[in-house]
C-alpha cells in the first residue's frame, strides 16, 4: 500500500509493475509512478500521471493508454513504470474527479495535460478577519 494525496490521505494499492497488472473491472482512481533514483532511494516513487475511470479494465492498460508513451519516456523503460490504484468507497464520478484534481495539484505529474493550482486565494471568499477576544478566563474544577 502507498498513501497519496494531500496529507497522504488516500490508501492506494500498489505500487505494482504496470506491465504485469491486471486492472479490476471496477471504477477507481489510478496513479502512474516511477522510481527516479531506485539505487539511492529504494521504495521512493514519483507520480507521473493521475487518472480515473468508470472501469479500470477498460483503460487500455498497460501500454495502449493515450499517455503511455509519456510514462515510458519519463521512466526510461516500460519495465520501470508502476501503477497504484484506489477504489473509492462509494465514490461516484465527481468524487473520483476531485481526487485526481487533488493528486495533480499536489504532485504536478508531467504526463497530465491539465494543471490545478493548490494555492488558496483570499479573494475567493472576500476579506475576513477573525474576531479577537480578550484573555481566556480559566476556570477551576469547581467551575469558579
Amino acid at each position: 500500500m502507498i498513501r497519496l494525496g494531500s496529507a497522504a490521505g488516500y490508501p492506494f494499492d500498489g505500487p505494482r509493475l504496470l506491465a504485469g497488472w491486471t486492472p479490476p473491472p471496477r471504477p477507481g482512481v489510478y496513479a502512474i509512478l516511477y522510481q527516479p533514483d531506485s539505487a539511492a532511494r529504494p521504495g521512493r516513487y514519483a507520480v507521473i500521471y493521475a487518472g480515473h475511470s468508470e472501469n479500470l479494465a477498460g483503460e487500455r492498460f498497460p501500454f495502449r493508454h493515450p499517455a503511455a508513451a509519456c510514462w515510458i519516456r519519463r521512466a526510461g523503460d516500460r519495465w520501470k513504470v508502476y501503477v497504484a490504484s484506489f477504489e473509492v468507497p462509494g465514490g461516484g464520478l465527481g468524487h473520483r474527479e476531485q481526487i485526481v484534481r487533488e493528486l495533480v495539484a499536489c504532485y504536478r505529474p508531467g504526463c497530465n495535460s491539465e494543471r490545478f493550482d493548490p494555492a488558496w486565494k483570499g479573494h475567493w471568499i472576500g476579506d475576513y478577519s477573525a474576531p479577537t477576544t480578550g484573555p481566556v478566563a480559566r476556570r477551576g474544577p469547581d467551575g469558579a
